[in-house]
């Protein structure tokens, strides 16, 4: 008998051919009409995503994140540009003949129906027999721990289960990628959590590809294999989540994913491994980057990256002294506000660690400080 996994993993047609990316975007672009007016919502998105990836378009509202997957999908025809899946051109390809399904926000489930009878509902409608129906559904409720809820109406149901009733819904027919536009952002924070663990679990099972439509920086960091941060109809950066965290390439990157330091300078002199930057009443701070000398950049340091001191640091690390100014105690770590001498403000986080130093107060004078290489120099 098959398992779960083997029931419910997409099934590689001849369009899956080795090598070649589960979907391509070719120079997709989406303008509307509103108003009177014309609104680009896409503008010349290129994207490969892989088979089997956990890809994640990333940005805040009204950046064409939505507007994209929907052109992946077929719910809207691109103004220009191509939409191929597993190298085939679908590009006006209506959504019921793509190989793809999409699970929404709302979960779209029918309440009068059973759980069964939700998750069979693709099926019956392709005429699958009924034997095959009954272990297809069994093996996708399965997956999603479900099982023993065949006759449950939705309502009576939690916010993640009915999620996980969807799942596997979509899941059942097999589709060689699919699509999740916000489909947590109706639970409650605890709850989005663990289902966030659930996803990535579930998509390493069947195998397929995912293509996740978030504005939660944290979803896209915890489950994504690679992020595109989209903003204002374009893609700011492409990249893993380490690489988007640790190394953004735009101010607009550094500033959406997490929390970020930015200060402002010139680079003064570079090295084959480092630059050096002159900021304005902090003197000369080394830092990773490409900028040339005389370029304007804007330094980039993480939060978690800054030790907070009383007294000066010694050794290579970049130090600045400040005034603590505001203090907020968050459980496992404390946010510290620090504000220089020329005003600007920097946050440190600090973890309340059985062996952490001594707690700084508002008011205190402090150092703060960081090794050069958790310094990155953006374009200014």
């Amino acid at each position: 008998m098959a398992t779960a996994t083997e029931a419910t993993r997409a099934p590689r047609g001849a369009g899956a051919r080795a090598g070649t990316p589960a979907i391509s975007l070719e120079q997709i672009s989406k303008t509307y009409r509103s108003g009177g007016e014309n609104v680009q919502a896409v503008r010349g998105v290129d994207l490969r995503i892989e088979q089997a990836e956990f890809f994640s378009l990333l940005g805040p509202s009204g950046c064409g994140k939505t507007t994209t997957m929907r052109m992946i999908a077929g719910f809207e025809d691109p103004t220009s540009g191509t939409v191929l899946l597993h190298g085939d051109d679908v590009t006006g390809v209506p959504p019921n003949r793509r190989d793809v399904n999409m699970v929404f926000q709302s979960y779209a489930l029918f309440p009068h129906m059973t759980v069964f009878d939700n998750v069979a509902f693709g099926l019956r409608r392709k005429g699958t027999a009924g034997d095959d129906i009954r272990r297809d559904v069994a093996q996708a409720l399965e997956l999603v721990e479900l099982s023993g809820r065949e006759r449950t109406k939705p309502g009576r149901l939690s916010g993640g289960q009915q999620q996980r009733v969807a799942l596997a819904r979509a899941l059942v027919n097999r589709p060689s990628a699919l699509l999740l536009d916000e489909p947590l952002g109706a639970l409650d924070l605890k709850l989005r959590q663990a289902m966030q663990i659930e996803l990535k679990r579930i998509q390493r099972e069947v195998g397929i590809t995912f293509v996740y439509v978030t504005h939660d920086q944290g979803e896209a960091l915890t489950m994504s294999d690679r992020i595109a941060v989209m903003n204002g109809g374009r893609v700011e950066q492409l990249g893993t989540p380490a690489e988007i965290y640790e190394r953004p390439a735009t101010r607009f990157t550094a500033g959406f994913i997490g929390t970020s330091n930015l200060l402002s300078g010139t680079v003064t002199s570079r090295s084959a491994e480092q630059a050096t930057v002159r900021v304005e009443g902090a003197g000369e701070i080394p830092a990773v980057g490409d900028a040339a000398p005389g370029s304007r950049v804007d330094l980039t340091v993480r939060p978690e990256k800054i030790a907070l001191e009383a007294a000066e640091p010694p050794g290579d690390r970049a130090r600045l002294r400040g005034m603590v100014a505001e203090v907020v105690y968050l459980g496992s770590a404390t946010h510290y506000t620090v504000r220089l001498g020329d005003g600007t403000e920097m946050v440190v986080f600090r973890q309340n660690s059985a062996d952490a130093a001594s707690a700084a107060e508002r008011g205190d004078t402090v150092w703060v400080s960081w090794r050069p290489e958790h310094a990155y120099a953006l374009p200014g």
